[in-house]
């Protein structure tokens, strides 16, 4: 008899996300086990409960980390899997804030339109958890990235964490603070990435329309005002001022079925570690599949 797929939420908040239960329950995960308000100090022994009951059969329990705070997220993960005994493992996914998956949409959206490789990008907040993420995945795919911040040093910050993940990243860090500022940055760039925190507009329309060389635009903000000025958190390949333009909406149906794959994907072996690259890597394979469908 086939045992059931148990997944174990490790969830830095106060309260697990019921956002990222609803997901695993939809991928088809039998047994959800909730732990909340996790530190690095508890992590080896839930490890550990979870993987001695079913050594015999460990592909079918998994770990999913959580919680809002993506710098608590990565180190849960490596406490994870420094909690292994060789092949005694389970397969766990980090996906703390979304930052993974929606980071995984919002370059997945871009590669639809331009070849990454060489594409001259910006991405407006990318000190932020999200834009974090989609800075390290356009840099793996050969872009060149304009890494934006309100403060030099953050921008500078975060280019040097991608490069220990991507040795040839291509990265300028870059300061805004005003909209000359921003115009400069804009200067010659292909695609902006809007990655900040909600209600704050970090790309006024008219600076857009004056960007003659812009061909994609996305948006990550969902709550009023929006990141990038007059486009709608719904649009989806919708065409504005020459440049195909996606938001948080228009994104988010992509990052749903990446995050429901991965999920899945975890009980298919037991030595799976998901986090930003391999999470990337499942939205590449869904698209593959669905232009040959």
């Amino acid at each position: 008899m086939e045992k059931p797929k148990i997944l174990v939420q490790l969830d830095s908040d106060p309260q697990a996300s019921p956002f990222d239960a609803v997901v695993a329950i939809d991928a088809g995960v039998d047994q959800l086990l909730q732990y909340h308000g996790i530190d690095t100090a508890q992590v080896q022994g839930l490890v550990h409960d979870a993987m001695f009951p079913r050594t015999d059969d460990l592909s079918r329990t998994a770990i999913f980390v959580g919680g809002s705070d993506v710098a608590t997220g990565e180190q849960l993960l490596q406490q994870v899997t420094e909690s292994y005994f060789g092949p005694i493992r389970v397969s766990v996914m980090m996906d703390s804030n979304g930052a993974n998956t929606t980071a995984a949409a919002a370059v997945l959206a871009v590669s639809r339109h331009l070849e990454l490789a060489g594409a001259h990008c910006l991405v407006l907040a990318a000190t932020g958890p999200v834009g974090q993420r989609v800075v390290r995945l356009l840099a793996g795919e050969q872009a060149q990235v304009r890494v934006a911040s309100r403060k030099i040093e953050r921008a500078e910050n975060v280019c040097e964490r991608v490069r220990v993940a991507v040795a040839t990243a291509e990265l300028t860090p870059v300061q805004i603070v005003n909209s000359e500022e921003l115009k400069d940055a804009m200067e010659g760039v292909d695609v902006v990435v809007a990655a900040g925190a909600g209600a704050v507009t970090l790309l006024p329309e008219e600076v857009r329309k004056s960007c003659a060389s812009l061909k994609v635009v996305i948006d990550l903000n969902a709550v009023p005002p929006l990141g990038v000025e007059g486009l709608e958190m719904t649009a989806k390949k919708e065409q504005q001022h020459g440049a195909i333009c996606y938001g948080a909406i228009g994104v988010g149906g992509t990052k749903m079925k990446i995050h429901l794959a991965a999920i899945q994907k975890l009980f298919t072996a037991n030595d799976l570690v998901l986090d930003a690259e391999e999470i990337f890597a499942i939205g590449q394979e869904l698209e593959r599949q669905s232009s040959v469908s």
